[in-house]
């Protein structure tokens, strides 16, 4: 990083004023601070390495006096580089776009980018362009690379509007970016999701005759893959072959990858076997696509069976397979297996990574084993790893779903303290514990933090607000918050519906929870299992065992068959208004369908009988 030196610090020793004057004395006069400042004197001064005299005359340089010189140094990019790293950073725009422009002639391009993105940050994209182009004429640079260098600038800053109308910018100038350039812009508009983007910039790239590369090809093959287009990604390897350009493994493992993705196993296996045809053998990418779907859709068989397939044919897997499998065990609650493959990773030379460790500690906690998870942070500690923001919001979630907020909150102090940013997760997980605690006050207070530090709240963050809202009995808050979900543009799904339901139903308004039913159906959210549970469970326990029945068979009707909590709702109620022969029925409907009641069917059962002994003895009596 020799360019960062010479910005950043003072690699040369400073000479005294009494060195200057005794190492120049061909001079007719020594150089001291107040020689008269000319470009002549300051070009002598910087060929001459003269930087304490320099630094101390810097601020007295203008801008005229500062382009003027670089002007003169424009065959001597060396000079001009160790000039910048002893001026303060007070150049103005003209002098900077003739400095980056002089820079453009170093072998690395790091110098000119770093002043460039210096220049983003401080001026309009026209403006930088403008004076880029004035700087190039002036210095009659023949190269168009500085406007390479640009869009470079920009898409390393993550800045792709900019990035995009700069290349507008080139093209009304006649001037052609380098296929380089092109595929940078490519890959930040995909990294992005901005796939329309990238789709525009390719038809520019047509019409300017910008030749396509490899690279550019399985950019564009991933777009595809991306929005969803399968079929084209496909076709577009044809297109490749048409051109001239050999699809790699890259290509083909990208397209498998999409179709892995979505679960379309068939369509991988052909594109596998395409691959295989035309002589080009898989990688560890290609069967990593393969084993991380099957983890994920839970066939963890056939994903152990392929990373054997692997091991046979010599392909050497990667941390990536084993946190595949090592997830999808972890998922399925089989530790034991995961910790079998942790430990087959190791024995292979493959140490566990941060992502390793998090999903072990992730899979600890749901469980409850506290003091595993907090033995394997120790761990990842001693092995110089240190928790990251992923790591931190494990632990809170997991301390907040226990129930322990003062666990959580030092965890939230400890990871702000470390400079973690925290992220919605983060703070969702503090207000649902928050709700949990009955400390609503406290989350309403965190959730106005978080929109004033800018952070837009999600569906999932204003649901766990409304939780508790709901289950604190502040029923209008709740519904104050559904108004400001309008406002802000998040639409509420089934679990914000099925939440406020069930506040009404605790309230026993449950005609109020009624009408919310027929208001999802209106806004397009399908009701769930969930919805008509909670409307039926609210009937029951009035003893309203008719409407009960009617939303039971409401659900029927629909394709949702009745489970548990249904079986379980509509005994309660019929207990209590002591219907046992009903109740029984119902028991023996649900055994038949295969339902296994549990304690609570029992103890309402039961308790329905206690209730007719004691009337029975009260008769007797």
């Amino acid at each position: 990083m020799k360019f960062l030196k010479l910005f950043n610090s003072k690699p040369f020793k400073r000479p005294t004023l009494n060195s200057l004057s005794h190492s120049h004395s061909s001079l007719s006069q020594p150089l001291t601070p107040s020689t008269p400042l000319t470009e002549s004197t300051l070009l002598h001064s910087i060929e001459s390495s003269q930087w304490h005299f320099i630094e101390h005359v810097a601020p007295h340089l203008t801008p005229s006096l500062l382009s003027s010189t670089l002007t003169s140094l424009r065959h001597n990019p060396q000079h001009v580089l160790h000039l910048l790293s002893h001026l303060p950073n007070s150049l103005d725009l003209a002098a900077s776009s003739l400095a980056v422009t002089i820079l453009c002639r170093l072998p690395s391009p790091k110098p000119s980018l770093h002043l460039l993105k210096r220049l983003i940050l401080s001026a309009t994209t026209r403006a930088v362009f403008d004076e880029l182009a004035l700087a190039r004429h002036r210095l009659d640079a023949k190269t168009t690379l500085v406007f390479d260098l640009l869009v470079r600038a920009y898409c390393e800053l993550k800045k792709p509007n900019e990035a995009l109308e700069c290349f507008y910018f080139m093209k009304e100038k006649d001037v052609v970016p380098n296929i380089e350039t092109c595929n940078q812009m490519l890959s930040l508009f995909l990294k992005l999701n901005r796939t329309h983007m990238a789709w525009a910039l390719y038809a520019e790239m047509f019409r300017m005759n910008i030749r396509s590369s490899g690279y550019t090809f399985n950019i564009m093959v991933n777009v595809l893959c991306k929005e969803g287009k399968l079929k084209k990604a496909k076709e577009f390897i044809g297109h490749m072959e048409a051109l001239g350009v050999k699809p790699n493994v890259v290509t083909y493992n990208t397209v498998i990858q999409g179709y892995c993705l979505r679960g379309k196993f068939q369509g991988a296996r052909a594109i596998f076997q395409i691959m295989k045809d035309k002589g080009l053998e898989p990688d560890c990418y290609t069967y990593n696509s393969f084993i991380s779907r099957l983890c994920k859709e839970g066939r963890l068989e056939e994903a152990s069976g392929l990373l054997c397939k692997m091991l046979e044919i010599g392909l050497v897997p990667n941390a990536v397979t084993y946190n595949a499998l090592i997830d999808g065990y972890c998922n399925k609650g089989d530790l034991d297996k995961a910790f079998a493959y942790r430990d087959e990773m190791m024995s292979k030379g493959i140490m566990p990574s941060l992502v390793t460790y998090n999903l072990f500690i992730h899979a600890l906690f749901m469980e409850r084993r506290m003091g595993e998870a907090d033995n394997l942070i120790k761990e990842m500690r001693e092995k110089g790893m240190m928790p990251d923001a992923v790591t931190h919001n494990i632990l809170i979630n997991g301390y907040c779903r226990c129930g322990d907020a003062k666990k959580a909150f030092s965890l939230f102090d400890e990871m702000v303290g470390k400079g973690i940013q925290p992220t919605l997760v983060t703070y969702t997980s503090l207000i649902y514990v928050l709700g949990k605690r009955n400390r609503m006050k406290e989350a309403d207070a965190l959730f106005s933090k978080i929109r004033q530090e800018g952070l837009l709240p999600d569906i999932i963050m204003f649901n766990a607000l409304i939780d508790g809202h709901c289950a604190n009995g502040n029923i209008d808050h709740a519904f104050q918050l559904l108004k400001e979900m309008d406002k802000m543009k998040v639409l509420p799904d089934e679990i914000t519906y099925n939440t406020l339901m069930q506040g009404y139903c605790r309230e026993g308004k449950v005609e109020e929870a009624r009408k919310l039913l027929d208001e999802m159906k209106r806004r397009g959210i399908k009701p769930d299992h969930v919805s008509y549970n909670t409307l039926i469970s609210g009937y029951s326990k009035r003893g309203d065992m008719k409407d009960a029945f009617r939303v039971r068979d409401e659900m029927m009707n629909i394709g949702f068959d009745p489970t548990i909590l249904t079986y379980n709702a509509l005994i309660q109620g019929l207990c209590k208004n002591r219907e046992g022969e009903q109740a029984e029925e119902l028991l023996k409907e649900m055994v038949s369908k295969g339902i296994t009641p549990d304690d609570s069917t029992y103890l309402s059962i039961i308790g329905a009988m206690d209730k007719v002994d004691d009337l029975e003895e009260n008769d007797d009596k």
